[in-house]
């Protein structure tokens, strides 16, 4: 793991504060980036929502909080009709080299790239109830936030290839703890920085072996690695360009690319195509039968620019799911082999 100067873990936080427009569930649209609640890159503690990352400038910790005020540009004189109702301000406080980075770019984070201004007219042109319930007991405030670091949610989208989700955290845990970074300020006890790409291209067999990652994620990882300055400067492109670039990459499909899109660029519209479970979950959701990539595709596309929002809702909303009739598939261990 990296090490970080006494100073920059003692240091005195800098400080942000900043007031959504639009109604915002911070935990909700930024759980979307965790990875299990063990995640070393993301905790609640303390009342906030912590976040690390490998910024351009160095490792950096992230503390959100909320505090509740008149929405910006409102007057306490305002007559009662006129007032709004009052949103949250968040209160962002940051550690690190790269601490200014994760403040320069706090609104992205917290969704203001995502535009779902139309949506409700896509809704009513093709309702639904199951959508309809998410979004009304979401508050409007489900959105998709942008870390505009796309290597770093590549790395861990591959990681999360034809693996079941509890072998995919037990490795980013295990590769994250051992070749990022200690997360700069007081984060809690097990946070950490995701590795940067020099520490993923340096990471020996063995040790992807230990953490059961298998030859071909690793070599994908590795592939982006040795591109990966050149796909962050993607970030402010346009989304469907940078799907078409990742695909190119060695060991990088449609799934992986929607993932990675879909949390560095706010990617509201690109669907996870590939997924083992996603056609059944969205296809027992909102026509009650099981679907391939292709139906479940044919089942969303009223709700384009919003397809993957849809999909979002369906997983957040009322439990429409479908029977399980088999056995579990059972987690390998690569360490065994």
């Amino acid at each position: 793991m990296r090490a970080i100067s006494a100073e920059a873990l003692s240091a005195q936080p800098l400080t942000r504060e900043w007031r959504p427009s639009y109604p915002l569930d911070l935990r909700r649209s930024l759980g979307h980036l965790a990875r299990g609640k063990g995640d070393p890159t993301q905790r609640l503690a303390d009342g906030a929502l912590w976040r690390t990352a490998p910024t351009p400038d160095g490792p950096g910790t992230l503390r959100l909080r909320r505090t509740t005020g008149k929405p910006a540009g409102t007057s306490d004189h305002a007559g009662p009709s006129a007032s709004p109702p009052r949103c949250d301000t968040i209160v962002a406080d940051a550690w690190g080299p790269g601490g200014p980075w994760l403040l320069e770019h706090l609104p992205s984070l917290l969704c203001a790239d995502d535009d779902v201004s139309d949506f409700g007219g896509v809704l009513d042109a093709a309702p639904h109830p199951v959508l309809a319930e998410a979004w009304r007991t979401c508050g409007n405030g489900l959105r998709f936030p942008a870390t505009r670091l796309l290597f770093d949610q590549v790395s861990v989208a591959v990681l999360e290839q034809k693996v079941t989700g509890i072998e995919a955290r037990r490795s980013w845990r295990e590769l994250v703890w051992r070749f990022g970074s200690p997360a700069p300020g007081p984060a809690p006890q097990g946070m950490a920085v995701a590795p940067y790409p020099a520490d993923w291209l340096a990471i020996p067999d063995w040790e992807w072996h230990k953490a059961g990652v298998d030859l071909s994620r690793r070599r994908a990882i590795r592939a982006a690695a040795t591109v990966a300055a050149r796909l962050d400067q993607l970030v402010w492109g346009e989304v469907a360009e940078v799907v078409r670039i990742l695909c190119t990459l060695p060991g990088i499909g449609p799934w992986t690319a929607a993932e990675a899109v879909q949390r560095a660029m706010s990617g509201a519209d690109v669907v996870s195509v590939g997924d083992f479970h996603l056609p059944n979950v969205v296809g027992w959701a909102l026509v009650g039968r099981k679907l391939d990539d292709a139906g479940m595709l044919e089942v969303l596309a009223p709700y384009a620019p919003h397809r993957a929002r849809a999909v979002r809702l369906v997983e957040v909303g009322p439990a429409v799911r479908p029977p399980r009739r088999g056995p579990r598939f059972s987690p390998r261990d690569y360490r065994t082999f």
